[in-house]
């Protein structure tokens, strides 16, 4: 065997081994994207309210090495949202959601959380100052990050009283697990709008949106 064919058959096998670890992406595609962007306009459109990405994804809470790996409604939503212009950045390291990224989606990885269209964070404690994340501008608001924190529950955490558009009086929400101050660091980017940054909490397949046009009360 010459050295061409070697070097040809170990790049074969090289790109066989990377396919093969790569967490397969949606099976229907279009339907499925579609799917999950609805769940994801409802939950926006309804703060406060949780609701389930019930299209299977072969994601888990952990990786089998026990490295941190996006829960269900994590990796479908960012799958179906992100694209060749969307930068997203990963808070932590994940492997899988990562190749997934870029090979289903084509997605670029962003090096800081100011370079990202989509956020993820794995571990709601790391979350960093959400001054680090680009809230748009007065010309482009729509030039900010949306971002999905993994909560430990979407329920019996600090409770909130939630109002503002899609909400007819009141919701309760009280998710556990994000830093305090998180809720300060939000509410001083109310003076900003129409600037700011849009959050889903996510936490396996459930899902809650809370879009900066929503108020929060923490009782």
């Amino acid at each position: 065997m010459n050295e061409r064919v070697m070097t040809a058959d170990i790049a074969r096998t090289a790109v066989h081994l990377s396919l093969d670890a790569l967490a397969p992406g949606f099976a229907d595609p279009v339907h499925d994207t579609q799917a999950v962007f609805r769940t994801l306009l409802n939950a926006l459109s309804r703060p406060g309210t949780i609701d389930t990405i019930e299209t299977p994804l072969p994601a888990a809470e952990a990786a089998a090495d026990g490295t941190p790996r996006a829960g269900l409604a994590a990796f479908a939503s960012l799958l179906a949202l992100a694209d060749y212009a969307t930068p997203v950045w990963l808070a932590q390291p994940d492997a899988a959601l990562a190749a997934a990224l870029r090979f289903h989606a084509d997605a670029p990885l962003a090096a800081t959380p100011r370079e990202a269209a989509f956020a993820y964070v794995h571990d709601a404690a790391t979350l960093p100052p959400l001054e680090a994340f680009a809230c748009g501008t007065d010309e482009s608001p729509e030039h900010s990050a949306t971002v999905f924190v993994r909560v430990d529950s979407l329920t019996g955490g600090t409770a909130l009283t939630l109002s503002g558009p899609g909400i007819e009086t009141t919701q309760a929400f009280a998710p556990a697990g994000l830093p305090a101050r998180f809720w300060q660091e939000r509410a001083a980017l109310a003076p900003l709008f129409p600037c700011g940054i849009d959050f889903y909490f996510v936490c396996g397949a459930q899902i809650v949106g809370l879009p900066r046009t929503t108020r929060v009360e923490v009782n």
